[in-house]
């Protein structure tokens, strides 16, 4: 069977952990029969009881693996880290507090299963935040698509299953300051959008 790895970044993240890891495990019990699962999580150098509930659930579910950095990185060094320490044939990163539904990748492991490499959720709402940011973030996509080489995706966040080819290609590339949304253009590959849109905060 085909191993998923499940990769979420978390900073301060204590309260969502075991809520997360109980909808993951909903989604991993409707395709058992077609997949094994690695569910690594990357503590970004918390200051509360995040990695205290890593070691609990990896302690009952060995699916469960956790990676500790020794301080707070931020998000895209900790994704990168995920990336690293990630076994599977492909990998999802998702954020740990639910804004990514994980009820979405059983859409985006049909489309790999099709032959698509970067599956990605596209967010179809902006809930609570104001007209300003909503403008502001349409015109910085607006400016970024005419100065920058590769095109970059308006609104397709991080949360998006990657083929191990695309995660050996991300590897290669060590940028001290990552944008990591403009790395998954880069390194091309076949992508499709996740029909269902469904994240309101990517």
């Amino acid at each position: 069977m085909k191993l998923l790895t499940i990769s979420v970044p978390a900073y301060n993240e204590e309260t969502m952990i075991v809520p997360l890891y109980e909808r993951v495990v909903e989604v991993m019990d409707q395709v058992k029969e077609s997949y094994t699962f690695e569910l690594l999580f990357i503590n970004d150098g918390s200051k509360d009881g995040t990695l205290d509930q890593m070691k609990a659930l990896h302690e009952k579910d060995n699916r469960v693996v956790y990676v500790d950095l020794s301080r707070n990185y931020g998000k895209e060094v900790a994704m990168a880290a995920g990336f690293d320490y990630a076994k599977g044939d492909a990998l999802v990163t998702m954020d740990a507090d639910l804004q990514h539904p994980p009820e979405v990748i059983l859409e985006m492991l049909k489309l790999w299963e099709l032959g698509y490499e970067d599956v990605y959720a596209k967010r179809n709402r902006r809930e609570g935040e104001t007209w300003l940011k909503k403008a502001t973030s349409k015109l910085y996509y607006r400016i970024l698509q005419k100065v920058a080489r590769i095109p970059v995706l308006p609104d397709a966040g991080d949360f998006r299953l990657l083929d191990k080819r695309c995660v050996e290609a991300l590897k290669q590339m060590r940028e001290s300051n990552r944008y990591t949304k403009g790395l998954y253009s880069w390194i091309g590959f076949k992508k499709n959008r996740s029909s269902v849109r469904c994240c309101p905060s990517l």
